[in-house]
């Protein structure tokens, strides 16, 4: 069903997920209870630190045979500045609504968040669009 190298892939981008998901959410407690911002903001800068961290990883090791180094950065990183908007919006939203319409606590609506914005929405945008296979280099490399 699927490839053993699909799999691998899979769990390294959890593994880059996962780093810069536990930056982003350390820090969004961090700027939330210390320094007393309102969470959707905690959540803005915390996911922008958090993508940094995970778009690096994944450039450099999850997709890094895959298109890592065949595609141009500048590309990368606007695409990738895409997803992580869309994924920060979400995520804030979700919050939001969470513990507004049913008083779910922020911590826990935004693990809860995380996990279907993660798996639904950010997974198959940085695989099959950031990190895309360029064929025209996979028939390149077969030769």
């Amino acid at each position: 069903m699927f490839s053993k190298k699909s799999i691998f892939t899979f769990l390294r981008a959890q593994v880059a997920a996962f780093l810069g998901g536990i930056t982003d959410y350390g820090l969004m407690i961090l700027l939330t209870e210390v320094f007393k911002l309102h969470f959707t903001f905690s959540i803005l800068i915390s996911g922008t630190i958090g993508a940094i961290i995970n778009f690096s990883i994944n450039r450099f090791w999850v997709f890094k045979n895959q298109s890592g180094y065949s595609s141009h950065i500048n590309s990368q990183l606007f695409k990738f500045a895409l997803v992580v908007l869309g994924s920060i919006s979400l995520k804030s939203f979700g919050t939001l609504v969470l513990q507004k319409g049913f008083q779910i606590d922020y911590r826990i609506g935004r693990l809860i968040t995380d996990s279907f914005v993660s798996y639904g929405f950010n997974y198959p945008l940085i695989k099959y669009w950031v990190f895309k296979v360029n064929k025209k280099q996979n028939v390149i490399k077969s030769d």
